[in-house]
């Protein structure tokens, strides 16, 4: 159930501090551009790398501002019957079979019944339309950059004029417009059509001042020494030429199985047994376990700084 709504952020400050309440700490620009997509009842296009943050942004926005979150996972081959809508089926069949057997099967306002909103199953970019009781809705439309390229023409209707024509139905609009946040991780490049209906902003890794920031406000519990250095490493790890360097949810991820092992610093057998938590690739491991075994952890960490 979502907590009671609140109201948008009336400055770009506001917008930072709604985030921070939710424990995202955003930078000046992000806090920007979601203000000014806001204000404008625009659609913010986020791309960056995974993990730096973009799902995120639109998880703590529903939160903080009690809204309802509807979230579109996109993937090859997502068509408009999994994103949009589509007809329930067997439902017709039965409610033509009733006819026929009443005498009203040759009727031609049957096909008219068939096609009434009771038998549309609504899928995320059609329900992020109706209007709920928080109010407008946040319409996650997470790694864009997955789907088919013909996809993206689906959502051109929606993310310029809030509405999705259903030849059977006709136009169905939304009366309030919904929080639309699009995310990709640039696995290949988005239609510019799709960009140009959007504010755009571009989600870079943290640096270590705001990465720490961001480890303390979502475990506080951590203490100062090993945060600072679990921060350290991470961005020492960024550095490398890894196949898939760790994001923001491995540094929480890795601080808080540090945590469980009651872990008060980094230490190299408590690293190394820990990888796996950080890293996900068995090369990226074997070369990181290569420049611990040469390096130590302390130089390590002092190269990161």
């Amino acid at each position: 159930m979502s907590s009671p709504a609140t109201a948008l952020p009336s400055s770009i400050d506001d917008t930072a501090e709604l985030l921070r309440g939710g424990g995202y700490i955003a930078d000046r620009a992000l806090a920007t551009s979601l203000f000014l997509a806001l204000k404008l009842k625009r659609p913010l296009f986020l791309e960056g790398e995974a993990g730096v943050g973009k799902t995120e942004v639109a998880k703590v926005l529903a939160r903080t501002l009690g809204r309802d979150l509807v979230r579109l996972q996109c993937y090859e081959g997502l068509d408009i019957n999994t994103a949009v809508y589509e007809w329930n089926y067997p439902r017709q069949m039965m409610a033509i079979r009733l006819a026929e057997a009443s005498g009203r099967g040759q009727e031609a306002a049957l096909a008219r019944d068939i096609y009434a909103p009771e038998y549309l199953i609504k899928r995320p970019l059609l329900r992020a339309l109706e209007p709920h009781k928080s109010g407008a809705p946040v319409l996650l439309i997470d790694e864009l950059d997955r789907t088919d390229e013909p996809f993206e023409a689906f959502l051109l209707e929606i993310l310029s004029d809030y509405q999705i024509t259903i030849p059977e139905l006709g136009t169905m609009r939304s009366t309030e417009p919904p929080i639309v946040i699009v995310t990709s991780n640039r696995t290949r490049e988005v239609h510019d059509a799709i960009k140009r209906r959007c504010l755009y902003q571009w989600l870079d890794y943290p640096d270590a001042a705001r990465e720490r920031a961001i480890l303390k406000a979502r475990l506080p519990n951590a203490g100062e020494k090993l945060s600072a250095q679990v921060v350290a490493f991470v961005q020492m790890l960024r550095g490398l030429e890894l196949f898939k360097p760790p994001g923001l949810a491995e540094t929480i991820d890795w601080a808080q199985a540090l945590m469980v092992l009651d872990a008060v610093e980094l230490e190299q057998g408590a690293v190394e047994a820990t990888l796996g938590v950080v890293l996900k690739y068995q090369d990226d491991i074997t070369r990181v376990r290569g420049e611990i075994a040469s390096r130590g952890i302390e130089q390590a960490l002092v190269a990161a700084r």
